[in-house]
């Protein structure tokens, strides 16, 4: 689903009912990693934790403070509740989400379950609360209407349920509303309203852990955003490494928003899920440099994976028309867009020849699969330096 986690800091505000504590959550503290960097908790973990912390309050009239809970690879880290309240029928906890040294934009954010009683053999239902946003396009992976509430959160959350349930005397027939204070300005900052999730954030989280400057939250969003292009009928999308690109691509094409994918440097990751759930035409557009990378064979265009290979650009021009002179001098440029200038003023198209090779790169990666592609370079304004033909 799209990601909640996204780049940035958000702040929760800290109010509302109950006790409310102004320190982050995290009780045990997440262990530093070789690199020094600190892993935090998903916003599904934080959930989880509010979630089992208001359900044994709701049974014993006591909330464990800090609240422990399993994540799915078997770690059991400790949350301080930052807010609770219990009233009949009903109790909520809060927990500060704690994302370590991640730049995630839900870190400080004021994650709450309010989980009330429901008649026997009515099993787990879950609700979205302020904050939290509701599916409203097929293609995800939960149906129109849902709360966004993701899969694995949904089943870390039934599982505490049943524990406590079965250790305090309960059906475990509960509803659970989620919340996140000030989810619904937080979302405006992440995917979720391309991928048609409305109203506020969506609770994320595989193994409940977030590692820092992960990839994985933006590779899904990628993947969720193929998903909900196929599910509303879209035969041709565009993966782009910017704004800029995604303005460019509309005006070439006139697509729509839930056409665009935003790839940033994931191109290898738009190509192999598209090669496993084809679409009819997939257009590739970025700044020179980026696109020059995949043309090189890189999949990864981030700028401490892979770097613009000159030489490469050089046996292009070379290809294209440069003489010697001219080759050894885009050889010998600073940057790919010093590289482009050269050629331009000597009238060698080394946008086009980088776009066509991109093109020939992103087909051999997609391996046969009934996909057509373009790729189209553009500068730092958005002006078109360089197109493929379809393919």
């Amino acid at each position: 689903m799209g990601s909640s986690e996204g780049r940035g800091v958000g702040q929760a505000n800290g109010t509302g009912g109950g006790r409310v504590a102004g320190a982050a959550n995290g009780g045990r503290r997440a262990q530093l990693e070789h690199t020094g960097l600190r892993h935090g908790w998903t916003t599904g973990a934080c959930a989880t934790a509010a979630t089992t912390a208001a359900y044994t309050a709701l049974l014993t009239g006591e909330f464990p403070d800090p609240v422990t809970i399993t994540l799915p690879k078997g770690q059991t880290p400790s949350f301080a509740l930052a807010a609770e309240e219990l009233a009949p029928g009903r109790a909520m906890a809060g927990i500060v989400k704690d994302a370590g040294d991640d730049p995630d934009v839900t870190h400080g954010a004021l994650v709450r379950a309010t989980v009330r009683r429901l008649p026997a053999g009515s099993g787990v239902v879950f609700r979205a609360g302020p904050g939290v946003g509701t599916v409203t396009r097929p293609g995800l992976p939960l149906p129109v209407g849902a709360a966004a509430v993701n899969p694995v959160p949904r089943r870390m959350m039934t599982e505490h349920v049943a524990e406590v349930a079965a250790r305090y005397g309960g059906s475990g027939d509960v509803e659970i509303t989620v919340s996140v204070d000030d989810g619904e300005e937080i979302a405006r900052s992440t995917w979720n309203p391309r991928l048609g999730i409305l109203g506020g954030l969506s609770v994320l989280g595989t193994t409940g852990i977030v590692v820092p400057y992960s990839c994985s939250a933006w590779i899904d969003s990628i993947r969720r955003g193929v998903d909900v292009a196929r599910a509303v009928g879209r035969t041709h999308v565009a993966g782009c490494t910017g704004s800029t690109s995604e303005k460019t691509v509309v005006a070439e094409y006139g697509l729509p928003e839930d056409a665009l994918l935003d790839m940033g440097d994931f191109a290898g990751a738009v190509l192999k899920y598209i090669r496993r759930h084809p679409v009819d035409r997939l257009t590739i557009c970025g700044g020179f440099a980026k696109v020059s990378k995949l043309a090189a064979g890189h999949l990864d265009l981030h700028s401490g994976r892979s770097q613009v290979d000159k030489g490469f650009l050089a046996e292009l021009a070379r290809g294209g028309g440069a003489d010697e002179s001219l080759a050894a001098r885009v050889g010998a440029a600073t940057t790919g867009l010093a590289a482009l200038q050269l050629c331009q003023a000597a009238g060698v198209p080394l946008g086009d020849l980088v776009a066509r090779a991109a093109r020939d790169e992103a087909l051999a990666v997609l391996r046969g699969a009934p996909v057509a592609v373009d790729v189209i370079c553009v500068d730092r304004d958005g002006t078109v330096v360089g197109r493929s033909t379809v393919r």
